[in-house]
């Protein structure tokens, strides 16, 4: 079992940064990828950065040189520095952490933080 808590969201203006954090129940390490999904109202979930154990980080082409993936492994956190917002960035943002076990595949979510990027 995996308990994710997100921080961070909240209103910014475009061309605005803001930071989220996702604070995991356990070590990171055990962890076989952790990210970052979001979902703008009537539409479906999407993927915004997945770190896997490796380091491999893969960003959705939307986010790419905007937002950047970070981790804590001493505080078992993970972050999402969001720069240069743009209104199409409003979203729930979800954490997302994948846990592989047995040949099983388990996703955690967090419970989402609203980012709203309007003036």
């Amino acid at each position: 079992q995996v308990q994710l808590v997100e921080s961070g969201g909240g209103l910014v203006q475009p061309g605005g940064s803001m930071r989220l954090s996702c604070a995991a129940s356990r070590s990171i390490f055990s962890i076989n990828g952790m990210g970052w999904y979001r979902q703008a109202p009537g539409k479906q979930r999407e993927l915004v950065v997945l770190m896997t154990s490796g380091s491999n980080t893969k960003y959705a082409d939307s986010v790419k040189g905007r937002f950047t993936l970070s981790r804590d492994n001493a505080k078992n956190t993970v972050y999402l520095q969001m720069n240069s917002l743009k209104p199409e960035d409003t979203a729930v943002y979800y954490c997302n952490a994948i846990v592989v076990s047995l040949a099983t595949t388990v996703d955690y979510w967090g419970q989402g933080t609203q980012v709203t990027v309007s003036s």
